[in-house]
């Protein structure tokens, strides 16, 4: 998801820390704390401006009980081993289904954001999200075939239905 929206995967890290592992957590912590720091503010570390982020931030942000839903009841592993959640998560499976029901989902609200602050022309939608227009279009057309969006044929711009 981190880096879906732009940001380095390094900002989160998860680690299997007993509680009676009181010394392997500092050491866990100083190490991600070092590394933290390291890639500076967040979004600016990343070389994204800070409006950018914030609608980036506020799209996964809104989305997140339909990302609970999906977690809940496509992305559980039958089997509660470290082996299967590893084999599982790093599968093909895995990335058809996050990319079908959350990734397309996100780059959706991130659209719907924009087009709820002014309606959008192809090419300013490529140039907020550094795509080629091409591309643009295709994400623009699915959302209005889906009848999130459409568009205004006297403007020549897309805005939220």
């Amino acid at each position: 998801m981190l880096e879906m929206i732009g940001l380095s995967p390094d900002r989160l890290r998860l680690e299997y820390i007993s509680a009676s592992e009181g010394s392997r957590y500092a050491e866990v912590m100083n190490d991600f704390s070092r590394k933290v720091k390291a890639l500076g503010p967040l979004g600016k570390g990343e070389g994204i401006d800070e409006t950018v982020l914030k609608r980036k931030l506020e799209a996964v942000y809104n989305l997140l009980p339909y990302i609970k839903l999906v977690e809940r009841e496509r992305l559980r592993v039958p089997v509660k081993s470290v082996e299967a959640y590893n084999e599982f998560f790093a599968s093909d499976e895995f990335d058809k289904i996050f990319r079908d029901l959350v990734a397309d989902k996100v780059e959706l609200n991130q659209i719907m954001a924009i087009l709820r602050e002014k309606p959008c022309s192809v090419k300013e939608i490529s140039e907020i999200f550094g795509v080629t227009p091409g591309e643009a279009s295709n994400r623009l057309n699915r959302s209005a075939r889906e009848g999130f969006i459409q568009f205004d044929e006297s403007h020549m711009r897309f805005c939220v239905a």
